[in-house]
């Protein structure tokens, strides 16, 4: 089992600048090698607080010096709104300056507010998605190409920094679309799925899913590698809990928000924390969710795994404004004692 941290790099408010919030963002993939885990993961957004990591690549790149084993991740690039070509040459700089420690998760977006912005129609992004993984194949894999399509033409074309990691870097696909899920299950690459704040049932239903995706392509979701991202906090300290919990809620209250086009703001940055439909109470999510004490997160992680039976679990570490010395002790603390007691655990279960 491999663990991963995912960090949003949010702005609930003024009191935080961005230039403190990429600061905590480095701050914790530092902590989080030093910790053990095996993965740092870099999202994407722009225009507003929700999150303030323009490029994953390039906090790839940046904290590819300041680390040593750990490997780094993007989750995701939201292919549409890349140019093929630069993209192309970035995922080879990122990966030759890691010293192939790039792990490459891609998606297809979401978000009306940024896509407008970048002059992408919202409604082409599954097929613009669709080419974008036919290119990223063939430019990774080939000294040169070229590509025909629909949306992106490209002649003949040589990217000059090739990645370390042969024939590419480990592929990871998010989408809210079973086709495209079915695709990198298909060609053997990984997905990254999530239940948001969601308990048990979603857990089970996520399993019945992917099992479905996988069968429709002749495999067992058994043989496919799929992390888990996840919302997760152990402390005994209840202001502690009570503070994640409420900056998880945060962080679905807007995603949602510009997810459903129901996005306000003020003054046209901030992005105003409302409650929506599926508004959920702390009371429900701390029930749905690995928190409380260190034993009960190690349990709860034990009998969410048995359901889905991830590859990888992706902590949520950087959400909202959570107090950042507090979150890096969070980060030792799984290091420390909650990694080691889950695969612990997983070990004598595969060995009875």
């Amino acid at each position: 089992m491999e663990f991963g941290v995912f960090i949003l790099a949010q702005q609930r408010g003024y009191h935080q600048s961005s230039q403190q919030v990429i600061r905590n963002a480095v701050e914790q993939t530092v902590a989080a090698e030093a910790a053990g885990f095996d993965t740092a993961w870099y999202a994407e957004h722009h225009f507003n607080n929700y999150s303030l990591c323009p490029s994953p690549l390039m906090m790839v790149a940046h904290c590819a010096g300041l680390t040593k084993t750990i490997r780094l991740g993007t989750a995701v690039c939201v292919l549409p709104l890349y140019h093929p070509a630069r993209l192309l040459a970035e995922i080879g700089f990122a990966d030759t300056v890691s010293d192939g420690r790039l792990d490459l998760g891609i998606g297809s977006g979401y978000q009306q507010f940024e896509f407008e912005r970048f002059g992408v129609e919202l409604k082409e992004s599954h097929a613009l998605f669709a080419e974008f993984y036919d290119v990223l194949h063939a430019g990774l894999r080939e000294r040169i190409f070229s590509y025909d399509g629909a949306h992106i033409k490209m002649p003949p074309t040589a990217i000059s920094v090739r990645t370390v990691q042969k024939p590419m870097p480990p592929l990871w696909v998010t989408s809210g679309h079973a086709e495209t899920l079915g695709l990198a299950v298909r060609d053997n690459h990984n997905l990254f799925v999530t239940a948001l704040l969601n308990g048990h049932d979603a857990i089970k239903a996520l399993r019945d899913k992917l099992e479905g995706i996988a069968e429709k392509q002749g495999r067992s979701i058994d043989t496919v590698r799929f992390g888990f991202l996840r919302c997760g906090y152990a402390s005994d300290n209840e202001s502690e809990i009570t503070a994640y919990l409420d900056n998880a809620r945060f962080q679905r209250r807007l995603s949602e928000s510009l997810k459903f086009r129901r996005a306000q703001s003020d003054d046209g940055y901030l992005i105003k924390e409302e409650a929506g439909p599926n508004e959920m109470s702390l009371e429900t999510m701390r029930a749905n969710l690995p928190v409380g004490s260190v034993n009960q997160v190690i349990d709860r992680l034990l009998e969410e795994i048995s359901i889905l039976k991830p590859s990888h679990i992706a902590l949520q570490t950087q959400l909202g404004d959570f107090d950042q010395a507090t979150m890096l002790r969070q980060i030792e603390l799984w290091g420390t004692r909650i990694i080691p007691a889950v695969r612990r655990e997983l070990k004598s279960v595969r060995a009875a």
